[in-house]
């Protein structure tokens, strides 16, 4: 069975670290260390730890007003560990030059993928996840 999870959220100004009201990319990281929580979660009923990723690409960037949709999947299943793989897209901008105005963007615009490996001790697994 393959899970996905998904999370949308609006940038806030708040959330600008750069001028112009640009984000950092350890912002995209954090939404995916949210997405695998909730994979991890599906799969073997817990919260479980984000080891490492083995590779993060940041694509375009992101700034306060836009909506980011972070997905993410589980590739591959060991005893403990989860590989899985990432994107983060925007789906929604708001239009320059002015106080409110928005849209819904035709395309989405990749702004980041990533693949890493996450882990659920044995004794934590209260579901017995599917095997690959």
């Amino acid at each position: 069975m393959m899970y996905e999870a998904k999370v949308r959220l609006r940038i806030s100004a708040g959330e600008a670290h750069y001028g112009g009201g640009l984000v950092d990319g350890a912002h995209m990281l954090k939404l995916f260390g949210d997405v695998a929580t909730e994979l991890l979660i599906y799969t073997d009923g817990d919260e479980g730890l984000f080891v490492a990723y083995d590779n993060v690409e940041f694509l375009a960037p992101v700034h306060a007003g836009d909506y980011i949709e972070a997905t993410g999947v589980i590739t591959d299943y060991g005893k403990t560990s989860r590989k899985m793989n990432f994107k983060a897209e925007k789906v929604i901008a708001p239009i320059p030059g002015s106080d409110s105005a928005a849209e819904i963007l035709e395309k989405p615009v990749l702004v980041c993928r990533a693949s890493g490996t996450c882990m659920v001790p044995k004794e934590k697994q209260r579901h017995q996840p599917p095997r690959t």
